[in-house]
């Protein structure tokens, strides 16, 4: 017998699910640290983030982890880091969703939807010129699953799109190019948009920064989906206020949720939404869907999918 241990939100349990050969329990993040000495798999059904220093010690079974989103930075402190724990996250399943956001903040910021409800609520009558998509260039940071399905999305819509990864190499069948990250400052000035969807590692944190930001148009936007450590936010912030770029479409911050005193709230140029660009409303089918599917290889004793390299914080594809 298997004991699987479901941690998710005292205030959205669903029911578990059967499997023969499998024994279900369920915790909050609360619990989890007294229950996780039952369990031989911790599958996190939860977004919730907490310091989960109290929970190692006690997991005593534990073998593998399964994180429900693509980004593990909220799970991957030092202890699970270094110990003997496999780990998978969900990398497949909200790609659709998040490329399907992308695509809708670019066009609702180039068409300036946002100001355009503005004056819909002031019962304004405006006229205005809106900019189009077809032939701009657009920069993905990060080419892995959520990046790529992004890249097509965008190509379907007739933009060029490169992307931006660990090193140089021609182009293929997503990307016209792939660009070094580690020289986004010398060629972000490019770009009509720079799409962050890379995850947050030692290299990625603060990687938009001032210079990247200085390099960008004036007209130019910026879309995270990624992690909000990524962008330096307060420069961020200046950049936006200060026209020095277009716009901006953020679903992840530095601190979540978004503070009320953040300037980004008041901004007619930022879309700003609660970090929510994959959740699809069959996001919890796909996750049960991955899961089981990688359970019955676990059973096998066969390789599971989507294991992620604890010292990199990613699937390395």
């Amino acid at each position: 017998m298997i004991n699987v241990l479901v941690v998710e939100n005292d205030s959205d349990r669903r029911l578990l699910p059967s499997l023969d050969g499998v024994e279900f329990k369920s915790c909050t993040i609360a619990d989890l640290a007294d229950a996780v000495s039952w369990a031989e798999v911790l599958l996190f059904r939860t977004f919730e983030t907490a310091d989960l220093r109290a929970v190692w010690p006690n997991a005593d079974n534990l073998r593998w982890v399964h994180a429900s989103s693509a980004g593990v930075n909220r799970l991957l402190d030092p202890v699970l880091r270094d110990g003997p724990w496999l780990l998978t996250n969900s990398a497949g399943i909200l790609d659709r969703a998040i490329a399907e956001y992308v695509a809708a903040g670019i066009l609702a910021s180039v068409k300036k939807l946002p100001q355009a409800l503005r004056r819909q609520r002031e019962r304004v009558w405006e006229h205005r010129m809106t900019a189009g998509i077809s032939g701009r260039n657009a920069l993905v940071v990060g080419p892995g699953s959520i990046g790529r399905e992004i890249g097509r999305m965008l190509g379907a819509l007739g933009m060029k799109v490169d992307a931006a990864a660990t090193s140089e190499r021609p182009g293929d069948s997503d990307f016209a190019r792939i660009r070094d990250v580690a020289h986004l400052p010398s060629h972000a000035g490019e770009y009509d948009v720079i799409v962050l969807a890379a995850p947050l590692t030692d290299a990625t944190r603060g990687l938009v920064d001032s210079e990247v930001l200085t390099a960008m148009r004036h007209d130019a936007g910026l879309v995270n989906i990624a992690r909000g450590p990524i962008v330096d936010e307060d420069v961020l912030c200046d950049a936006l206020a200060s026209g020095s770029i277009g716009w901006a479409v953020l679903d992840v911050f530095e601190v979540e949720p978004l503070p009320e005193s953040s300037p980004l709230w008041g901004l007619d140029n930022v879309i700003v939404t609660a970090h929510l660009a994959g959740d699809a409303d069959d996001f919890a089918e796909r996750l049960w869907l991955l899961f089981e599917d990688n359970l019955h290889k676990y059973r096998r004793n066969e390789p599971l999918a989507n294991v992620v390299d604890k010292q990199a914080g990613y699937v390395r594809r």
